[in-house]
């Protein structure tokens, strides 16, 4: 029974192309998938857990709209501890300052054994994956984009690398391609995963602030790198509000055994 109420929940992730609100109420109304969508549900060429699994990461039972299917590369295992996954976002047009901080931030959280969690888009998600791999440390990515879509596609070799090597997650199967909202959409999984959020630059209004307010939704804790004050910085008004001032890895972790 739990095997094929999985392959179910698969198959509506499929046909529904990772919808939430329609797999939702496919499950509500006991609705019966066509054979075509249970047999490709069989044929995955990547890997799927869904929130019936053991291995399903805990923590996004908590958030918004748990996704139902997590389809992936790599080993989840990764993300499994809570405590030690940190969410590192923001800014995809960074400046040399913010890329400098969330390459510092970054390297010396992996290097204590830290896992990086971020989105894969350009600039700081980038930054925060290519500087955990650097120190030899661990990262997850959560694609905003089917599984076997690679966007931007100039982060390839960074995506083929996490297939391999890390772990790269979307609740979208296969190919598809959504619309620019469901990056916004994506931000909870992002912000779910980990006990604490590292916000490195952010312009006032941005994705990254989306994700911030996820976090704390949450309950996820969240920390900010300081900016000057004329830049209209989203992470200087979140710290206004409450968040945590960080300026390295050790301010971090310091950080979080104050909650």
């Amino acid at each position: 029974m739990y095997e094929k109420t999985k392959n179910i929940l698969i198959a509506c992730a499929i046909k529904y192309k990772g919808d939430w609100d329609k797999i939702y109420h496919a499950a509500i109304d006991k609705e019966v998938v066509e054979p075509q969508f249970l047999k490709m549900a069989q044929n995955i060429k990547c890997n799927a857990v869904t929130i019936l699994d053991e291995d399903y990461p805990q923590q996004l039972k908590g958030i918004f709209k748990p996704p139902f299917v997590l389809f992936y590369y790599g080993d989840i295992s990764i993300v499994k501890d809570y405590h030690k996954n940190i969410s590192i976002v923001g800014s995809r047009d960074c400046s040399s300052y913010g890329a400098k901080m969330t390459e510092t931030i970054s390297s010396d959280l992996a290097k204590r054994d830290f896992v990086i969690v971020s989105g894969m888009a350009k600039g700081i998600d980038s930054i925060a994956h290519n500087s955990a791999i650097k120190v030899g440390g661990k990262t997850a990515a959560v694609l905003g984009t089917g599984i076997d879509v690679c966007y931007p596609i100039e982060n390839l070799e960074l995506y083929e690398k996490l297939k391999k090597d890390y772990v790269v997650m979307s609740e979208y199967p296969a190919k598809v391609k959504t619309p620019s909202g469901t990056f916004a959409i994506r931000n909870r999984i992002v912000a779910g995963l980990s006990k604490t959020l590292v916000l490195t630059e952010a312009k006032s209004m941005s994705g990254s602030l989306i994700t911030a307010n996820l976090a704390m939704r949450s309950n996820t804790d969240v920390m900010c790198v300081p900016d000057r004050s004329l830049n209209g910085s989203a992470c200087n008004r979140l710290i206004y509000a409450g968040a945590s001032l960080v300026e390295s890895g050790q301010d971090v972790i310091d950080q979080m055994s104050l909650f």
